[in-house]
């Protein structure tokens, strides 16, 4: 599972022109499941970008975590981080979890961000969506369950 996770001040979600999500300071996390995670690689991933210090302390130090900080998070699903493009000019995502599994697993991902106590918005799931992204930092990071 991949999530690559980005620091905001604000993040917005359309779908149709719709808003559908849309969160304040927290974090932006575009969720990649692979065809082989299961609910470990989940746990890994959501236990991560919670307790992740990269909010700043009163000394200006990435000290804080999420929980810290009492931030929001936005999830969109993306299952184009499991992209292949090492061979060719066109992308595989031979290795992207197939819609109806991976669909259950975002779900699942949500709830567990949930019982954190963090306030969770997101996307449409396979839906084509539009994502407005205020970075702050910009701190942007990947977080893996298979490295």
């Amino acid at each position: 599972m991949r999530a690559l996770i980005q620091r905001v001040c604000r993040a917005t979600v359309r779908v149709e022109e719709q808003i559908v999500g849309q969160v304040d300071r927290g974090l932006l996390i575009l969720l990649g499941i692979s065809d082989t995670d299961g609910l470990s690689d989940m746990e890994y991933v959501a236990e991560k970008c919670v307790n992740l210090r990269i909010f700043e302390d009163n000394q200006g130090k990435m000290n804080r975590s999420l929980l810290d900080t009492g931030g929001q998070v936005l999830v969109v699903s993306q299952f184009t981080l499991h992209a292949d493009t090492r061979k060719g000019r066109r992308p595989s995502f031979n290795r992207a979890a197939p819609p109806d599994i991976a669909k259950s697993m975002y779900e699942q991902f949500v709830q567990c961000l949930r019982t954190f106590g963090i306030h969770t918005e997101t996307g449409v799931f396979g839906a084509y969506m539009q994502v407005e992204i205020h970075n702050t930092g910009p701190v942007t990071l990947m977080v893996d369950s298979e490295i």
